[in-house]
């Protein structure tokens, strides 16, 4: 695909490196001519300097016969012209855009067709808040990923030594729990991916990634390690649009305590919120921390827009006896240092958001996208469709499927129903089909198991 990203900051440069990784035509446009040689020194990209909403940027960058224009600039108003000027000058098909401001997400109608011609609209901050909130809904997971409207979970742990499956193989999990179905849809130890089968043996520390209705959760998680309890007292650091998101969503289920330093912000907080409990002051100071009672904390999120506040905050909240931290990190070389020692979970919003993005760049029916081991992997949900003759997956069992070395089928949703993904269950045309893909390079070979062949029509 030829496709235009405006904006070459964390977001656009990751999503430039995702797709020039696949063999497609990437223009990145951006004002600071520094940050484009970086890419274009990095990558196999063309580059264009200038104003991303200006016509004649446009169509240097090639907006006239470009399949899809990415507009993810820092500014709200530059990704809206920009999709608006495709729209009208060069009739782009597909025009993405990142709008963050509440005051335009909430004006129903203002997206459509024949106003701001953005066909799909990404909320970086509402991206990275679901992705939290999902996080202290189940404590213990690293990572929690939803398919086929929230019926099936992806759920990542890291087995501990005393957990009951840890020493034993996989097919120990079918026969102790014979009324759960689960799979686990891929195994890394040490950082190297294993595929499982039945005979593989769980180690400590293996990050495990296991799909399951979202029902069976729970249970599942509880064979790979102690359950923690539930996260009550939540104390967020920062006060900004993720924070304020998080709080909204939690203060009614949850005890939480934002910590902003901006007084004013302080006072549009507790305007706002109900009841959360806005605290002025620093989160790297101590003495607060230390009146706040931070011991009796059950997470401490760190969500200001500073990475080193964010890392300190969290180190010292985490000696000082908070249960579980979790850290933004903007810098994506900051997150592997910093995850797995004192800081229990870090997050990297641009991955949070490239999955989002990538959705809409698969070809065949692709409807979920998510970014996994900092890109290394995916987890895709995809729709089958037509039949035996012109699908490589409609009518067959799912050990019968080709399926591109390092890929697994975790689960398919027929309906309402969750059928986990075992050798004999035959795939009809409809199915949503959840696969894990641990091998980047092989994704063109998923997407064209889901192409259907010309005799379909």
């Amino acid at each position: 695909m030829k496709i235009i990203i405006l904006g070459a900051g964390q977001v656009g440069g990751t999503l430039a490196e995702h797709l020039a990784r696949e063999e497609n035509d990437i223009t990145v446009v951006d004002t600071d001519g520094e940050r484009l040689r970086e890419l274009h020194t990095r990558l196999d990209i063309r580059t264009v300097v200038g104003p991303g909403s200006y016509p004649v940027v446009l169509r240097q960058a090639g907006c006239e016969d470009a399949d899809m224009l990415i507009a993810v600039t820092s500014a709200d108003e530059v990704n809206m012209i920009a999709c608006q000027v495709a729209h009208t000058l060069f009739r782009t098909p597909t025009k993405i855009a990142r709008v963050r401001a509440t005051a335009y997400l909430t004006r129903k109608g203002l997206f459509a067709h024949e106003a701001v011609p953005i066909d799909v609209l990404i909320s970086p901050e509402q991206v990275v808040t679901d992705h939290i909130r999902r996080l202290i809904e189940h404590p213990g997971a690293l990572q929690v990923l939803e398919f086929a409207g929230g019926l099936v979970q992806l759920v990542a742990v890291k087995a501990f030594y005393g957990g009951p499956l840890v020493g034993q193989d996989l097919g120990f999990l079918r026969r102790h729990m014979p009324s759960v179905d689960t799979r686990v849809a891929a195994i890394y130890r040490r950082n190297r991916p294993i595929i499982p089968r039945g005979d593989t043996v769980i180690e400590a520390d293996d990050e495990v990634f296991f799909i399951a209705a979202r029902r069976d959760i729970r249970a599942v998680m509880s064979e790979l390690r102690r359950v923690d309890r539930d996260f009550r007292r939540v104390v967020i650091a920062g006060g900004g649009n993720i924070g304020e998101r998080l709080a909204e969503h939690l203060e009614h289920s949850h005890q939480v305590k934002i910590i902003e330093h901006g007084i004013e912000r302080c006072t549009v907080l507790a305007e706002r919120l109900d009841r959360t409990v806005v605290l002025h002051g620093s989160a790297t100071n101590k003495r607060l921390l230390e009146e706040e009672n931070i011991e009796d904390c059950d997470i401490f999120c760190a969500l200001t827009n500073d990475d080193e506040v964010n890392i300190m905050s969290s180190m010292l909240a985490k000696r000082m006896g908070a249960k579980k931290v979790l850290t933004l990190i903007n810098n994506a070389a900051y997150v592997d240092l910093v995850q797995g020692g004192e800081i229990d979970i870090a997050i990297s919003p641009q991955q949070a958001t490239i999955g989002s993005l990538l959705t809409h760049v698969r070809r065949g029916d692709i409807v979920n996208v998510h970014s996994l081991r900092r890109g290394a992997a995916e987890a895709i949900e995809a729709i089958a469709h037509g039949d035996m003759q012109s699908s490589k997956v409609v009518g067959r069992a799912i050990g019968d499927i080709d399926l591109p070395s390092g890929t697994t089928i975790g689960a398919l949703v027929r309906g309402k129903e969750v059928l986990i993904a075992h050798d004999d269950v035959v795939v009809e045309s409809g199915d949503h089909l959840i696969l894990f893909v641990i091998d980047k390079r092989r994704i063109r070979e998923v997407e064209r198991l889901f192409q259907v062949g010309l005799t379909f029509f």
